[in-house]
């Protein structure tokens, strides 16, 4: 069972971030590798990544949204035929 845990490497000790579940004198194996740093997203990141290469073309979107609506008219029968 392995679990992923942050810590900081402190000459031949290793201080983890947050505690583990096991007991003290458990032995473990240790895999080390540099922690990628923390992204950290400016504001109005999420809906920039969420709409992704329209985020730069407003109007290209723009274009799109009313084609599909377009495209939504054509499919539906009208409910009261």
């Amino acid at each position: 069972m392995a679990i992923p845990i942050r810590g900081v490497i402190h000459g031949k000790t290793i201080e983890l971030k947050e505690p583990v579940n096991l007991p003290d004198g458990q032995e473990v194996t240790v895999v080390v590798q540099p922690a990628q740093p923390e992204k950290k997203w400016e504001p109005g990141e999420g809906i920039r990544r969420s709409f992704g290469g329209w985020c730069d073309d407003i109007e290209g979107l723009d274009k799109y949204l009313e084609w599909n609506r377009q495209q939504r008219k054509q499919s539906r029968r009208d409910p009261l035929e």
